[in-house]
C-alpha cells in the first residue's frame, strides 16, 4: 500500500474524500493496474467463498483432519436455533461461524486466509453476521472487506501478521482489528472511527500467545476465532456509541510488535510453550501424531511427529 501508516490513511481519506473501503480499492487499482470491475470483482469471489466456510460447518458436522475440533460450529447453530443464549443472536452467530470457518480450514476445505489460516474465521464471521443480522447489502459488504484489507496492509506493512512472529496478536488480533474497521464502515462510521475500533480491538488483545496444541491451528485458535469476532463486534458498538482510544491506531499496531518481539519462541506456533506445553497438551501431541513405539489412530501422517525430541521435552 502507498501509504506508511494508519495517520496518513486518515490524511488521504479527508483530502480525497473516501472511506477507508473506497481508498484501499483505489489504491488496488493503481497498484495491480486493474480496473475497477476486477478489483471488485476479486473481492465478491472472496466474499462467495466466506460464506461457504462460514455455513458449512453450522448445516453439518465438519471434522478436522486431526479428530481435535469438529462439530462445534454445528453445536453453536443448534444452540442458536433454541432462541435461549446468553448473549444473543448476534454473538452466538458470529462465534458459530467462526468455528465453522476454522473447521472448515482443519479439514483442508476452502477458505479465505484473512489475514493468516489460522485467523480465517474472525472477519467472515463478522461479514456474514453483519449481513443477516443487520441487513447489509452486498455493495456493503464488499466496501467493508476492503476497509479491513487497507487496515490489514497497514498492521502488515508496520508490525507483523504471523503468529510465528508475533504471537497469536499478531493473528487473531489483526483479524479483529480488520472486522471492527469492517463493521464501522458498513454501518456508515468514519475512517477515524474504522481506526479507533481496531485500536480498541488490539488494547484488549496484546500480548496473546500462540500455542496450537501439536504445532496445528485448532486448539485453542478455532475458540480464539470466536472470541475475536465477539471482541471485534463489541468494538465497533463502542466505537459508533462515541468511544474513543485514547491510545491511536498507530501506537496500538506499534505495540503489539514490541510485545511480539519480546515473547519468547516458545510462545510464538512453535507448540512448545503455553497450552501446547500442558501435560494434556503433550498427550494429545502424542494421540495425533503417534509416538516412538506406536502409530497414530487418526488420519495425519505419522512422519511427521517427531517422538525422540518430544520425549525429550517431557523429561
Amino acid at each position: 500500500m502507498n501509504i506508511k501508516n494508519g495517520k496518513e490513511m486518515l490524511r488521504r481519506c479527508s483530502e480525497e474524500n473516501l472511506s477507508i473501503g473506497e481508498f484501499t480499492l483505489k489504491q488496488e487499482m493503481e497498484e495491480s493496474g486493474l480496473s475497477y470491475e476486477e478489483v471488485y470483482g476479486r473481492m465478491v469471489e472472496n466474499l462467495r467463498v466466506m460464506e461457504f466456510s462460514t455455513t458449512k460447518g453450522v448445516g453439518e458436522k465438519v471434522i478436522s483432519v486431526s479428530g481435535l475440533i469438529g462439530g462445534d460450529a454445528y453445536r453453536m447453530g443448534k444452540y442458536l436455533d433454541k432462541g435461549q443464549s446468553v448473549s444473543g443472536r448476534v454473538m452466538v452467530k458470529a462465534m458459530s461461524y467462526a468455528l465453522s470457518c476454522s473447521e472448515v480450514n482443519a479439514s483442508m476445505g476452502k477458505i479465505v486466509a484473512c489475514p493468516t489460516a489460522g485467523a480465517c474465521g474472525i472477519l467472515p464471521a463478522v461479514i456474514m453476521t453483519m449481513k443477516e443480522e443487520h441487513e447489509i447489502e452486498e455493495k456493503d459488504l464488499i466496501m467493508g472487506l476492503f476497509a479491513s484489507a487497507g487496515v490489514g496492509a497497514i498492521i502488515a506493512q508496520n508490525a507483523t501478521i504471523s503468529g510465528a512472529e508475533g504471537g497469536c496478536q499478531a493473528e487473531c488480533g489483526s483479524a479483529a482489528a480488520m472486522a471492527a474497521a469492517a463493521v464501522v464502515e458498513m454501518m456508515g462510521g468514519t475512517p477515524e472511527m474504522c481506526l479507533n475500533a481496531g485500536a480498541i480491538v488490539f488494547k484488549n488483545t496484546l500480548g496473546l500467545v500462540c500455542d496450537p496444541i501439536a504445532g496445528l491451528v485448532e486448539v485453542p485458535c478455532a475458540k480464539r476465532n470466536a472470541a475475536g469476532a465477539v471482541s471485534a463486534i463489541t468494538a465497533a458498538d463502542m466505537t459508533l456509541a462515541g468511544v474513543v482510544s485514547r491510545i491511536p491506531f498507530d501506537d496500538t499496531v506499534a505495540a503489539m510488535y514490541s510485545i511480539g518481539k519480546a515473547m519468547p519462541e516458545a510462545l510464538r506456533e512453535t507448540g512448545i510453550g503455553g497450552l501446547a506445553g500442558t501435560k494434556t497438551g503433550k498427550k494429545l501431541k502424542k494421540e495425533i501424531f503417534g509416538s516412538k513405539n506406536g502409530k497414530s489412530k487418526n488420519k495425519m501422517n505419522d512422519d511427521t511427529f517427531d517422538a525422540e525430541k518430544d520425549e525429550k521435552e517431557e523429561e
